[in-house]
C-alpha cells in the first residue's frame, strides 16, 4: 500500500482504521484483494443505504450508459432529470402532502447545507444562523460554521461567524428537559441579551457524526413552534438520517413537523453516486437565474439510480416495515450488550442508525479494531469518538446482520475482559 501513504494527503481517515485494499462489494459485504470478506456496518458513512451495487439499480444505469444518455448537463433538461423528479414528486412528496420546490446543488451534503443557509438568509435579510451543540453540517465554510466538533472547525482556519449554538435534546442538565430551547427563546424575547434574532435554524434529529444523539419528537416540535413563534425558518439536515435510515424515508415523519428547508444526499443517489437537492418550500424560491451556480448541479446517472431507488423501495411500506423489524433486532442485541457489562454504556440514535457509547474513545476504537479483525467494518462517532456507530446497509440480509452482531458483541466482550484483566493486574 506504499502508493497512498506516499502520494496520498495525510488528510485520509477512514483508511487508517480499515488498513487494506478492497476490491469487489456486494450489498453488505466489501472483498479485499487478500481475500478477505467483511460485513459492512459503515456504509459509505450513510451513502449506501441499499447495499453496494445493487441489481435493482445497476442494470438501469448500464442500459442508461450503453444508449448513450446524457452524463453530464448542466442543469438543462434531460430525460433523467425528468424521470426523478416525477418519481419524487409521486412517491415523496405527494404522498406525505410536501410542497416544495426542488434545487439541485454541488454533488455532496455541504454543498446542499450551503444551499440551505444561503436561502434562510436570503429570504429573511438576516445573516444569523442558530445550530447546537454536536451538530456536524459539513466542511465547506458555510456548513462548518454551523458544525459543532472544534477538531471540524479548525480546518477551516478563518473566523466562522454569524452563529449561535445552542445545547442539543439531553445535552448537559438533565433535569431541565428544553433547556437549549428555552435558552433560546429567552434570549430573543430579551432585547438586551445581545442575540438578534437570525434567519433559521438548522438541526439535526439525530446527529450522526455528533455521536447519535437522537432528539425526542416533542423536543423536534417545540423547535418548530419556537421557529414560527420567532419568524426563523426551521432547517433539517437529513443527509445522514434520511433516505429511510431511521424507519421512514425523512427522519422527522414521526414528529408530524413541516421543515421549511430539508438537505437530502448520501444515499439520495441509491448507489453511492454522488447526488445532492435542497428542498425548499416555494415561497422561498427567490433566486434570480444562475444565482447560486455550479457545473455539477444535478448527476443525470444519479438521476436513473435514485428514480430506480423510490420506485423499488417506497411506493408501498414494505420496505420501511422491513427496516422496522432490523432495527428492532440491532436495539435488542446492542442492549443485551449493555446488560451484559459493568462498564456504563449507553443505547444512542433510532431505528437502524444505532450506536453504543462507551465510557471513553479508547474503549471504542478499541472494540472497532478487534470487529475489523474479525471480518466486520464498524465506526466511532461523537466528541470523543466515544460512541461505536452501526449504520448497516438498510438491505442487509439478516444472516449478514446476526453474523455482524456476533463479532460486534464478541469485540465488546474481549476488550472489556481485556480492561477488567488490566485493571486486577495492577
Amino acid at each position: 500500500m506504499n502508493i497512498f501513504e506516499e502520494v496520498e494527503s495525510q488528510v485520509r481517515s477512514y483508511s487508517r482504521s480499515f488498513p487494506t485494499v478492497f476490491t469487489t462489494a456486494k450489498n453488505a459485504r466489501l472483498h479485499s484483494r487478500d481475500g478477505q470478506s467483511y460485513i459492512d456496518f459503515l456504509a459509505g458513512a450513510g451513502t449506501l443505504n441499499y447495499g453496494h451495487n445493487n441489481d435493482h439499480f445497476k442494470q438501469p444505469l448500464l442500459d442508461y450508459i450503453q444508449a448513450d444518455g446524457i452524463t453530464h448537463g448542466l442543469d438543462m433538461y434531460t430525460d433523467a432529470k425528468e424521470g426523478f423528479l416525477n418519481a419524487f414528486t409521486d412517491i415523496v412528496m405527494r404522498p406525505r402532502d410536501m410542497d416544495y420546490k426542488v434545487q439541485f446543488t454541488g454533488p455532496t451534503g455541504t454543498n446542499a447545507v450551503e444551499v440551505a443557509l444561503k436561502i434562510a438568509r436570503k429570504a429573511k435579510g438576516r445573516t444569523g444562523i442558530v445550530s447546537f451543540t454536536n451538530g456536524y453540517h459539513g466542511c465547506t465554510l458555510g456548513s462548518q460554521a454551523v458544525t459543532g466538533n472544534k477538531g471540524q472547525r479548525s480546518g477551516a482556519v478563518v473566523s466562522l461567524g454569524d452563529v449561535t449554538r445552542i445545547p442539543y435534546d439531553d445535552y448537559g442538565d438533565e433535569s431541565d428537559d428544553f433547556m437549549g430551547l428555552k435558552l433560546l427563546d429567552q434570549m430573543l424575547c430579551d432585547p438586551g441579551s445581545g442575540v438578534e434574532v437570525p434567519a433559521g435554524v438548522i438541526v439535526e434529529t439525530v446527529q450522526g457524526e455528533g455521536g447519535l444523539n437522537a432528539a425526542r419528537m416533542l423536543w423536534l416540535q417545540q423547535l418548530e413552534s419556537l421557529c414560527r413563534k420567532h419568524d426563523m425558518l426551521l432547517i433539517i439536515d437529513d443527509i445522514q438520517a434520511g433516505c429511510g435510515r431511521t424507519g421512514t424515508f425523512f427522519s422527522f415523519e414521526p414528529a408530524g413537523i413541516k421543515p421549511d428547508i430539508v438537505t437530502l444526499s448520501k444515499s439520495l443517489s441509491g448507489y453511492g453516486l454522488p447526488f445532492a437537492i435542497t428542498l425548499l418550500r416555494p415561497e422561498l424560491d427567490n433566486w434570480e437565474p444562475a444565482e447560486h451556480n455550479g457545473t455539477f448541479r444535478g448527476n443525470n446517472l444519479a438521476f436513473i439510480t435514485a428514480r430506480v431507488a423510490l420506485e423499488k423501495y417506497w411506493q408501498t411500506d414494505d420496505f420501511s416495515d422491513e427496516i422496522k423489524t432490523k432495527a428492532k433486532v440491532i436495539e435488542e442485541r446492542f442492549q443485551r450488550i449493555i446488560d451484559s457489562s459493568d462498564e456504563s454504556m449507553t443505547l444512542k440514535g433510532r431505528g437502524m442508525m444505532r450506536g453504543i457509547g462507551m465510557p471513553n474513545g479508547d474503549l471504542a476504537s478499541a472494540v472497532c479494531k478487534h470487529a475489523f479483525k474479525n471480518g466486520l467494518i464498524v465506526e466511532t462517532s461523537g466528541s470523543w469518538g466515544e460512541v461505536v456507530k452501526c449504520l448497516c446497509p438498510l438491505t442487509i440480509p439478516m444472516a449478514d446482520l446476526n453474523e455482524g452482531l456476533d463479532i460486534l458483541e464478541d469485540a465488546f466482550d474481549q476488550v472489556l475482559n481485556k480492561k477488567h484483566d488490566q485493571a486486577k493486574a495492577s
